[in-house]
């Protein structure tokens, strides 16, 4: 075993970055040249226009900068506009108002009216602008592009964001168009707690996260699977700090029939690898779904915590133990998730919420809590002590001692002397009890049997 000491970094937070938009006309590229820049598929890419809805933003660090810039992919501007795109014209067009730089994306011989509208509007921030043909995937592709001069930006390039053509050439141009000034580099001493907002489509989810950041950051709009892509944001509330992802609905798979939608769903499973705690929000009027348990087990496999919110609990009739009553019927429905906080909620009138960001942070806590190994292995000992395990010679085992091996996601591993024969019924005693007593009481744990001929005392006196 390598006993060489590891020394983690401490959690760093940037502020006063520049920031760079993406613009351009839906299908014309953006979020494929905002996944080059980052090296890694954060936007969403299909070849259905108006993909992206909300403003997806990600730290990056081009080639040649020494700091990073926030670079956000907008939404495609369209000539004709139902009440869902005009949203989506109206967050683009604050996004591009407030950045520093502006890449304006074009096809390189493909022109449509969208474009000619978008540059109309886009001549107020000329100075800030730079043409970026895209779809220039040779030199002979070049010839063509060079008709786009007559648009009248002082910086073009032509990129192929698909295949990477010049994209090294555009960064170049882009640490060159940035001022890093007022960018600062902090030390977090306080860890945020990332949460994930999850749940089916129109559960209230964008709702919820207005709520938390006090403004409208999410889309909200009756239409089921308006949010696509993974929405992050930070807020502070009481001193502590919320990094909070607001996730595409998942729908039973029968259902996923777009292949922007079945990205959507692979987005909000990766968000799990991201996030601390799941806030799955339940309709309280329709109750509970095979696709509510099928989240509960992918964020449990992975040791998140979860935190069950019956949402549009004001719409319930107002029956005596309604809450009760539905509070059973779920931790009936989930079995084994007992110990996962069930909470009433009001996303759109905000009852319940600040209860539920209270929950989180004592959720997140209990991930986040590492036991003595002395502690862990005298309690250990009282337990066995209280309740010895079967004494038959064929089932005959010593529990030697425990250490805990893991937190956020929380594990254990006790060591006897034939594992094998720790039976379903044991085990569970002695998860509960670690739940129980040792402060985990309203997260998963992991609890691994491995053989050893260890004693307890030996570990103490060690």
């Amino acid at each position: 075993m390598n006993n060489e000491t590891i020394i983690v970094p401490p959690r760093m937070r940037w502020s006063g970055l520049p920031t760079v938009a993406v613009a351009g006309r839906p299908n014309v590229g953006k979020s494929t040249l905002f996944n080059r820049l980052l090296r890694s598929r954060r936007a969403i890419v299909d070849p259905t226009p108006g993909v992206t809805r909300d403003p997806i933003e990600a730290q990056w660090t081009p080639d040649g900068a020494d700091m990073p810039v926030l670079l956000v992919d907008t939404g495609g501007l369209k000539i004709d506009r139902n009440d869902m795109d005009e949203r989506v014209a109206k967050k683009s067009w604050e996004r591009i108002a407030s950045a520093d730089l502006v890449l304006f994306l074009l096809d390189a011989v493909d022109v449509t009216p969208e474009d000619e509208e978008f540059a109309a509007m886009l001549r107020r921030y000329s100075d800030k602008v730079v043409l970026v043909i895209n779809k220039a995937d040779s030199p002979e592709r070049d010839a063509r592009a060079w008709n786009h001069a007559s648009w009248g930006y002082k910086d073009m390039v032509f990129v192929s964001a698909e295949h990477g053509r010049n994209i090294d050439e555009l960064e170049e141009l882009i640490v060159s168009r940035l001022d890093w000034s007022k960018a600062e580099c902090k030390s977090d001493e306080h860890d945020d707690v990332r949460v994930a907002i999850m749940g089916k489509p129109n559960v209230g989810k964008s709702t919820l996260l207005n709520k938390l950041l006090g403004e409208d950051r999410s889309i909200v709009s009756d239409m089921p699977g308006t949010t696509r892509d993974v929405v992050e944001a930070r807020f502070v509330w009481k001193g502590k700090t919320f990094t909070v992802l607001d996730t595409a609905g998942m729908r039973r798979k029968a259902k996923v029939t777009e292949d922007v939608e079945y990205y959507s769903v692979n987005r909000a499973v990766k968000t799990l690898d991201r996030a601390d705690v799941v806030i799955l929000m339940i309709d309280a009027s329709e109750g509970l779904s095979d696709q509510d348990k099928k989240i509960v087990k992918l964020a449990t496999d992975k040791g998140r915590g979860v935190v069950f919110a019956l949402n549009k609990w004001d719409e319930m009739p107002r029956i005596k133990n309604a809450f009760e009553a539905a509070k059973d019927k779920l931790q009936f429905f989930f079995g084994q998730m007992a110990y996962a906080p069930v909470l009433p909620l009001s996303a759109r009138d905000g009852e319940g919420v600040e209860k539920l960001l209270r929950t989180v942070v004592e959720v997140f806590d209990q991930l986040n809590l590492k036991i003595e190994t002395s502690r862990l292995n005298k309690a250990v000992q009282e337990w066995v002590e209280s309740s010895p395990p079967p004494a038959s010679p064929r089932s005959r085992f010593k529990l030697r001692y425990a250490v805990q091996t893991g937190s956020n996601p929380v594990s254990f591993a006790l060591f006897a002397t034939r594992p094998e024969l720790v039976g379903d019924s044991y085990r569970s005693y002695l998860k509960n009890k670690l739940r129980s007593e040792l402060g985990f009481k309203n997260v998963p744990l992991e609890v691994e049997f491995r053989a050893s001929r260890k004693r307890f005392e030996d570990l103490d006196k060690g």
